[in-house]
C-alpha cells in the first residue's frame, strides 16, 4: 500500500513537470491590429463626455465629406441661378445643414437621386445629433451629480472648518453665525461623510437664521487627506473636530488630528476637538500639539451638572456666558487701569464686569485679591461684545454705604444628595460632589441600569440601590423633601436619546408631584440631564431648577473656543473645584432689605467679601424662560434692584 502511494506521487510530480515545461515552451500570442485598435478606442471612450463629443464630431465630419464628394462626382446637385453647379465648399456647407437640421431637406429641389441622397444624409445626421444630445445630457447630469456630492475645492479664507457631523453641528453653526455678524462675508465649511444635499436640508430646517454667514458643505472623510484638502483648512481661521457616533469615536478624532497636523505646524488655524474618554486625552494632546485645544466631554458635562446642582439657576448663568447671544468673556488691554487695584477696576465700567486678570505668559487669575494691581495684565471682562470694551463708558453710579450688609459668610453644612440614574459621566459627578461637599454629607444612588462604580470618597457616605427611577413606587422610598439636591441622570449608555429623555421626563413629573407647591427655598434643587435640546421645554413643565443638555452646552463651549482659544484657561478655572466658581448667594448677605439699591452697591459689597459680582437673579422671574430665568449677567452699575429675600447675587468666589 505504501509502495503504491509512493508510485502515484511520483507519477503526479512527473505530470506537473511536463505541464510546466509545455507551458514555458508555448509561444505567447501577440495581439493583432484589431485588438490594438479596439483597446485604443476603449481608452479614448473612457475619457468621458469630451472624448465622446470629439468622436461624434469626427463621424459628422467624415459623413458630410463623403456625401459632399459623392454629390460632386455624380453632379446630382441642382444648378444655381446662374446655371453653374455648387462648388466644394458650398456643397460641404449644404451637406452640414442637412446633417444637423432635418428641416433642410424639405426645401430641396432637383432630381430624385439628389433628393434620396440628401434624405439618407439627413437620417444619418438625425442619429448623430440624437447621440450628441444624449452624450451632452449625460455629461451635464454627471457634472451636476459631482456638484451635488460636494467634491469641489472650497475657495475661502479666514473661515471656520467643522469636521464631522453630529447633533452638535446645528448649535455650533447657530452660535458661529451670531459671532460672525461683524465679519465681512463669513463662511463655515462642513466636511462630513453625509450626503451634501441632506446636510444642507437639515441645516436649513434647524438653523433658519444664518445672519449672513455662508455655510458650505462638502462630502468626504476627515481621515482622508484628499478629502480633507477640499475644506481648504490651511487658510481657515479655526477648525472644530466633532466626536462622531460609533464604538470608538475618540480614535477617529485622534486620526483626524493626525491628518490635520501631519504637514507640521505651519498652519495658523487653531484646532478645537472633543474627546469622550479622559483616558485618551494625553494621546490627543500629543498629536494635536500646541495649536490644539482638547475638550474633555465627559468631565466638562459632569462638572456642569454638579455646579448647577449646588447652585440653583447656575445653568442659566453658564449658558449666558458660553453662548454668543448676550454677554461673553473677552480679554481687553486698558492702560488707564494699569495703576488701579482689582477692587477698583471691578467698578470702572458701567455695562461690563471685570472678573480677572490675564498675564503675558498666558496665565489666568479669576477673582484675584482686591489689592492686586492690574499693571501690564490684560483684564478679563464680561461684556456684550469685544467692540463694546473699546468704547466702554466709565461708571458714575453711587454706592449706598448704609445698605451694605455685615452678615459674615456662612460655612457650608453637611448636605444630603440623591442621584437618580447612572451613565458614564456619573462616576465623575460623584467625585465632583465629594470635592464640594462638607464632611458628614450623604449620597444616595438609585438606578435601573448599569453597575455604579463609586469612587473613593472623603466627605460623602454613599448608598447604592437598584430600582426603576421612572416608577413612583421606587421613588416613594425616598423622602424627596429632605434632600438638598436631586440629580437626574439619563440612561445614555443603555437607551437611545429619545427613550432616555422620555424616562428622565417621567421621573421629573413624579418628582414635581412629590415636591408639591413648596417654594424654591423650601424644596430641593432638582437638576436634570437631557440629551436632546428639543426636550428642554418639556422638562420645564416639571418645574426643574436647571436642565443640562449635554450636546448643547458642549456646542457652546466648542464655538467659544473656536473663536478664542485663550478662553480654555478661563473655562477650566470656572469649572474646576480648585478655582473660582460661580455661586448664587442670598442677596441679604450683601445688602440689607429695603428700597431699590444700585447694582454698584452690590458689586462693592461682594468685593469687600473677597468675591466678584457678575450678575443678579430676580426670584420672581426664575420660572420665566423669556426673562432668562431671572438671571441678569453684567447689568449696568446704575441699575436698581428692589431687594427680595429670595433674590440671589451671582458671584465668583473660591468656595
Amino acid at each position: 500500500m505504501g509502495r503504491t502511494g509512493q508510485q502515484m506521487r511520483q507519477r503526479t510530480l512527473k505530470t506537473m513537470k511536463q505541464s510546466a515545461t509545455a507551458t514555458r515552451t508555448k509561444p505567447r500570442k501577440t495581439p493583432d491590429r484589431n485588438a490594438r485598435l479596439r483597446y485604443w478606442f476603449d481608452g479614448t471612450m473612457a475619457r468621458g463626455t469630451s472624448a465622446l463629443v470629439m468622436w461624434l464630431a469626427a463621424v459628422t465630419l467624415v459623413l458630410i465629406l463623403v456625401f459632399t464628394v459623392f454629390i460632386l462626382i455624380t453632379q446630382w446637385a441642382p444648378e444655381n441661378e446662374d446655371g453653374s453647379k455648387p462648388g466644394f465648399f458650398k456643397q460641404l456647407f449644404n451637406s452640414l445643414m442637412h446633417a444637423l437640421d432635418p428641416g433642410t431637406v424639405a426645401g430641396d429641389t432637383g432630381g430624385w437621386s439628389f433628393l434620396i441622397t440628401m434624405l439618407l444624409l439627413t437620417l444619418a445626421g438625425l442619429f448623430i445629433v440624437s447621440a450628441l444630445i444624449g452624450v451632452i445630457a449625460t455629461g451635464i447630469d454627471s457634472k451636476l451629480d459631482d456638484l451635488r456630492r460636494g467634491r469641489s475645492l472650497v475657495i475661502e479664507n479666514d473661515h471656520t472648518v467643522i469636521l464631522g457631523w453630529s447633533d452638535s453641528v446645528f448649535a455650533i453653526v447657530r452660535e458661529l453665525s451670531i459671532a460672525n455678524e461683524s465679519r465681512r462675508r463669513p463662511a463655515v465649511v462642513i466636511l462630513a461623510e453625509q450626503d451634501k444635499v441632506e446636510m444642507e436640508d437639515e441645516l436649513r430646517e434647524k438653523v433658519p437664521q444664518l445672519r449672513g454667514t455662508r455655510v458650505i458643505c462638502r462630502t468626504g472623510s476627515p481621515l482622508d487627506l484628499g478629502d480633507l484638502a477640499l475644506s481648504n483648512h490651511g487658510d481657515a481661521r479655526s477648525i472644530i473636530v466633532l466626536s462622531p457616533d460609533g464604538d470608538e469615536p475618540d480614535t477617529e478624532v485622534i486620526k483626524t488630528l493626525l491628518a490635520l497636523t501631519h504637514e507640521g505646524a505651519d498652519a495658523s488655524a487653531h484646532i478645537v476637538a472633543e474627546i469622550q474618554d479622559p483616558q485618551n486625552l494625553d494621546a490627543a494632546r500629543l498629536v494635536g500639539g500646541d495649536r490644539t485645544v482638547i475638550v474633555d466631554k465627559r468631565e466638562t458635562i459632569a462638572r456642569l451638572i454638579v455646579q448647577t446642582a449646588r447652585q440653583s439657576g447656575a445653568a442659566a448663568v453658564y449658558t449666558e456666558l458660553f453662548d454668543f447671544d448676550g454677554d461673553e468673556v473677552y480679554f481687553h488691554a486698558d492702560p488707564s487701569l494699569s495703576s488701579a487695584t482689582f477692587a477698583e477696576a471691578v467698578k470702572a465700567y458701567e455695562t461690563a464686569s471685570i472678573i480677572g486678570l490675564a498675564g503675558a505668559d498666558g496665565s489666568v487669575r479669576l477673582n484675584p485679591p482686591g489689592t492686586a494691581i492690574v499693571g501690564d495684565n490684560e483684564i478679563i471682562a464680561i461684556a456684550e461684545d469685544d467692540s463694546a470694551l473699546e468704547t466702554a463708558e466709565r461708571s458714575s453710579a453711587t454706592i449706598d454705604e448704609g445698605r451694605i450688609s455685615a452678615i459674615p459668610p456662612v460655612p457650608e453644612e453637611p448636605s444630603k444628595v440623591l442621584v437618580l440614574g447612572w451613565n458614564e459621566r456619573a462616576h465623575t459627578v460623584v467625585r465632583e460632589l465629594d470635592e464640594y461637599a462638607a464632611p458628614g454629607s450623604t449620597l444616595e444612588i438609585l438606578t435601573e441600569y448599569g453597575k455604579p462604580d463609586v469612587p473613593a470618597l472623603n466627605n460623602l457616605t454613599a448608598t447604592v440601590r437598584h430600582g426603576r427611577t421612572s416608577e413612583r413606587a421606587s421613588l416613594d422610598a425616598y423622602p424627596i423633601g429632605e434632600y438638598d439636591q436631586v440629580i437626574v441622570l439619563c440612561y445614555s449608555d443603555e437607551l437611545t436619546a429619545q427613550r432616555a429623555d422620555a424616562r428622565t421626563l417621567v421621573t421629573l413629573l413624579h418628582l414635581r408631584e412629590m415636591v408639591g407647591d413648596r417654594t424654591k427655598g423650601a424644596r430641593p434643587s432638582i437638576v436634570s440631564e437631557m440629551l436632546d435640546d428639543r426636550n428642554r421645554a418639556l422638562a420645564q413643565v416639571a418645574h426643574v431648577d436647571d436642565v443640562i443638555v449635554s450636546d448643547e452646552i458642549l456646542s457652546l463651549i466648542l464655538s467659544q473656543l473656536s473663536e478664542n482659544a485663550r478662553l480654555e484657561a478661563v473655562f477650566q478655572d470656572l469649572l474646576d473645584a480648585d478655582g473660582s466658581e460661580i455661586y448664587l448667594r442670598p442677596v441679604e448677605h450683601y445688602v440689607t432689605a429695603g428700597d431699590a439699591v444700585t447694582y454698584m452697591t452690590i458689586v462693592e459689597a461682594a468685593a469687600r467679601r473677597g468675591e466678584t459680582a457678575i450678575g443678579y437673579r430676580v426670584s420672581a422671574e426664575a420660572d420665566d424662560p423669556a426673562a432668562g430665568f431671572g438671571v441678569h449677567v453684567s447689568p449696568a452699575k446704575s441699575a436698581r434692584f428692589v431687594i427680595d429675600p429670595l433674590d440671589r447675587v451671582v458671584v465668583l468666589a473660591e468656595d
